[in-house]
């Protein structure tokens, strides 16, 4: 049985970030023969959000999820099952409460409800989305043996400790964005540099300029689920 290769799209900033999308995406997947594409596009409309617009303008996407330990009462939810080379592949989305959204649920008890429910869907991937590296450093090594591959997201700021883990979990802390390389993580930074010299609160606003696209290609094997490598796959778009 073949290697299964899931490419993984870090955060997607504005227009800048979706043009880069549009421009890179559809050439890389041809070059790298992935089977699965995931993309991460919390920043995609003006820097803030995912409008539904965007999702039909934004190539290959099909399905949508939010964090998991969102309240039960938020619309969408936080997992899906897809189905890509004939493999099932359970994909979720969870939030960090450390330094940003302590009044969430707890990330780690629903990573175990999600697997508990999905105990047959061998290939897991998860989108761990926090602004403390410990927190997702954590999610990683208890997640490890039981996903296929972890991937940090949020901070923008692509980390250099991609690897997979002991039990065959592929893991790094952030993968980056796709955004304004002379920027502050995608903003202008010149607007971020003045408030953070008057501390007066003003409108971010996206950057220009070149485009950054990071992302990681994760090779799984099907049969049981764990990853045999991870590969931080990058590109720029002017």
């Amino acid at each position: 049985m073949s290697d299964f290769r899931i490419l993984f799209v870090a955060d997607v900033v504005g227009q800048p970030g979706r043009d880069a999308v549009k421009a890179i995406l559809p050439g890389l997947k041809r070059e790298l023969d992935a089977d699965l594409t995931i993309l991460n596009g919390e920043n995609s409309a003006g820097g803030f959000g995912l409008t539904a617009k965007l999702v039909a303008e934004l190539p290959a996407l099909e399905r949508v999820i939010r964090p998991a330990n969102y309240p039960p009462q938020a619309p969408g939810q936080g997992w899906c099952v897809v189905q890509a080379a004939g493999h099932d592949v359970l994909i979720m989305n969870l939030m960090g409460r450390i330094f940003t959204m302590d009044t969430l649920d707890d990330p780690f008890r629903a990573a175990d409800a999600i697997l508990a429910a999905h105990a047959q869907t061998r290939i897991v991937f998860c989108d761990m989305h926090a602004e403390a590296t410990s927190e997702k450093t954590a999610m990683g090594w208890y997640l490890d043996g039981r996903a296929s591959a972890v991937v940090g997201t949020h901070t923008h700021i692509p980390t250099a400790d991609a690897r997979v883990l002991p039990q065959g979990t592929a893991y790094v802390t952030d993968v980056g964005m796709v955004g304004p390389r002379d920027s502050c993580i995608g903003m202008d930074k010149d607007v971020v540099l003045q408030r953070f010299l008057s501390g007066v609160p003003n409108r971010f606003v996206v950057a220009s300029g070149i485009v950054t696209f990071n992302s990681v290609l994760v090779t799984i094997r099907p049969s049981t689920g764990r990853a045999t490598s991870i590969q931080r796959i990058d590109r720029e778009h002017i």
